[in-house]
């Protein structure tokens, strides 16, 4: 799986950190807020979307008097103490970023979140010295599912796309990853699990956690 590779680059929310419980709870409390309940196919709508691009969703389908940078505000204040304190890092992070890092992959971070939440967890977790570059979907084009961000992420470690190695969880990240003509890993996220057979299809590997990777690589 690592042979001709030279990066790897990871989404974040459900693939790095157990976190897309969360965003729920924040939907959910971020429209009470405002005497609305939460659609049933709100999930399904914004996945992939960028944090403005879903901030851009909720003025609009809401009719929200906010502006987009206020509805983003109130979000990174909403979860602040999700990434600060009580969401995890998924079973063998650590052990695969120092396996990555040992054999010289340069990695970094494709993700459709806030930079400013991403770095709270890096640091909450002390992992922030493993990645090169972070790149969001709020600094390119186009969201997941299209490659823009993955292509960034690329161009930004100085690696070619067909040299890369992501790691993603759902529909829109892996169809994004594919379509940058990247390598991909799925791994298994409740969130997604709707979607594994269709997941399986489309990666180049699908795992249900970490370890099971870091058996294949060492075996």
């Amino acid at each position: 799986m690592l042979q001709n590779i030279k990066a790897v680059i990871f989404d974040v929310d459900g693939t790095l950190v157990d976190s897309m419980w969360i965003w729920r709870q924040v939907d959910i409390e971020f429209l009470s807020r405002r005497g609305i309940e939460l659609p049933e196919d709100l999930q399904k709508d914004i996945e992939g979307l960028s944090y403005t691009g879903t901030a851009e969703y909720f003025k609009e389908r809401f009719n929200l008097p906010e502006s987009v940078e206020e509805i983003k505000e109130e979000w990174n204040d909403m979860a602040d103490d999700f990434y600060s304190n009580k969401i995890d890092l998924k079973e063998g992070v650590r052990e695969i970023l120092e396996l990555f890092k040992e054999r010289g992959l340069k990695i970094g971070i494709a993700t459709s979140n806030s930079r400013e939440l991403v770095n709270t967890m890096l640091l909450r977790h002390k992992i922030d010295m493993y990645f090169d570059r972070i790149r969001t979907s709020c600094e390119v084009p186009r969201s997941k599912p299209y490659p823009d961000v993955y292509l960034q992420a690329a161009q930004d470690l100085d690696v070619e796309p067909d040299a890369c190695l992501v790691f993603e969880d759902t529909v829109a990240g892996a169809t994004a990853a594919k379509s940058a003509g990247m390598r991909l890993v799925v791994i298994y996220d409740e969130f997604s699990a709707e979607s594994q057979e269709h997941l399986k299809q489309i990666s180049d590997l699908y795992i249900m956690n970490y370890q099971e990777f870091l058996s294949s690589i060492n075996n």
